[in-house]
């Protein structure tokens, strides 16, 4: 038979169609392989919300976490869901327990972003001293949460004290990449995989500056200056790169998380304090192709707002911690403020147990600070610093950090102006449930530790 151009056509398309078609099939094969090797998620999260009950705060002053005021508010949730937030006209469905928030506030759960708690647990000893892993500069390899103990009363007085729901446990900052960090919604729990949050994203822990190469310089070995620093990093990122194009036949844990990275699956932490040096990390992660998440501390941020907004990097902060160290020397009480009026991300942290339980009294001093020189932020938008912002950089601000239909309903219900130092949280539900009233013994967690103790879960 003749070939016609046509048959020739018809023969060399259903050719190409069957050598797709086992492409494809191959491609499949060689997913499926790869999937059966990594298997499940390892230390999932076994988080199940404890049981709450339909629930209408009304009468309060509402902060949505957003920047929204809402006075004589009403706040409904169901179902561990935010259902709806609104004035004093809002319908309130049949079978819901009113609590009367007259003359008081409603916020988000508060959530700090940077928090040592469970690694660096009360009491503070050496045996209980598991957040730096000191023994290379770059440890990507750990995981924060392998050190978390869950027993550390340090939650409970988070939760009750300063209504903590949600907080990111990081490892130290002795190392230039020290470990993942692992977000925890503050729960009494047995384990840490039941306070892990659920569908949270990992992030990545770094360090820049005087810690890194005060550990190690000490040593007599690299990074002993701030150009090591950069240095080490730079290496870590190029022998990630090389794994990530490998066939990944022989697993590297530390390169397993960089690889995240890299593919924008894992979040990244900064702590860093100079202005310089938040410039330069920024060019490296361009060079390298990973975006920095947060600086965190970064006391010297308010020198270059106007470049954090341009790459959507939050700074995270203290108010108003300064001088410690040499490269603290030029933080100032006006940080927050200022980086607030250039449009940039302002997020209020602790880095402490005590600090974890005034969050709400740290961004009302950044707050103060920046009326004295004539920035005003509204108490809507600073309420944001503890709530939404601090969601948003942790890569959960689509379902909590502020309160809209659909979201998580953690909520504190304040005795008064959250941002008083005389207002304390009366109440605060995480996941619609009630962990914590003042006004119910009951109602007040205490850490298995304390019981018995003198002093259990008292109030400081």
């Amino acid at each position: 038979m003749r070939e016609t151009p046509w048959k020739r056509r018809l023969l060399c398309g259903l050719a190409m169609s069957a050598a797709l078609v086992m492409t494809t099939q191959a491609a499949d094969a060689k997913k499926k392989d790869k999937d059966a090797k990594s298997g499940p998620a390892p230390y999932a999260s076994t988080y199940k919300p404890y049981p709450g009950r339909p629930t209408a705060l009304v009468g309060a002053t509402v902060y949505d976490g957003r920047g929204g005021r809402i006075d004589n508010g009403t706040v409904l949730f169901e179902n561990g869901k935010v259902v709806a937030v609104g004035a004093a006209d809002l319908a309130i469905p049949a079978g819901y327990d009113r609590v009367d928030g007259s003359g008081k506030f409603v916020t988000p759960g508060v959530i700090d972003i940077h928090s040592h708690l469970g690694v660096y647990p009360s009491p503070s000893v050496d045996a209980l001293s598991d957040g730096n892993e000191m023994t290379s500069p770059t440890t990507p390899d750990v995981w924060a949460e392998h050190s978390v103990w869950p027993q550390d009363p340090g939650f409970t007085r988070a939760l009750i004290n300063g209504g903590v729901t949600t907080l990111q446990i990081l490892p130290g900052s002795g190392n230039l990449i020290g470990g993942r960090a692992v977000t925890l919604k503050n729960v009494p729990s047995r384990t840490v995989q039941g306070m892990k949050d659920p569908g949270a994203p990992y992030s990545l822990k770094m360090a820049c500056g005087e810690n890194p190469k005060r550990v190690y310089g000490a040593r007599n070995q690299k990074p002993m200056t701030r150009m090591g620093n950069f240095s080490v990093d730079r290496q870590a990122w190029i022998d990630a790169k090389k794994y990530m194009d490998g066939d990944h036949a022989d697993r590297d844990l530390g390169k397993d998380t960089l690889e995240g990275v890299l593919k924008g699956e894992i979040l990244v932490q900064n702590h860093c304090y100079r202005a310089d040096e938040m410039a330069q990390v920024l060019d490296m992660a361009k060079e390298m192709g990973y975006k920095v998440t947060a600086f965190h501390h970064a006391v010297e941020a308010y020198k270059i707002g106007d470049l954090l907004k341009a790459n959507d990097v939050c700074a995270a902060i203290w108010a108003d911690w300064y001088g410690f160290k040499m490269e603290a020397y030029d933080g100032i009480p006006e940080n927050a403020a200022l980086l607030a009026k250039q449009g940039a991300c302002v997020v209020i942290h602790s880095d402490d147990e005590n600090g974890i339980q005034r969050l709400n009294q740290a961004a009302a001093r950044a707050q103060a600070a920046g009326r004295r020189i004539g920035v005003d932020v509204p108490d809507g938008q600073v309420v944001g610093w503890f709530t939404y912002n601090a969601a948003k950089a942790m890569g959960i601000g689509e379902k909590t950090g502020s309160l809209e239909a659909g979201k998580m309903a953690d909520v504190v219900l304040w005795n008064g102006n959250p941002l008083s130092v005389y207002s304390r949280p009366e109440k605060v539900w995480s996941d619609g449930a009630l962990l914590y009233d003042a006004d119910d013994p009951k109602r007040k967690p205490v850490s298995d530790f304390e019981l018995g103790q003198p002093g259990e879960g008292d109030v400081k």
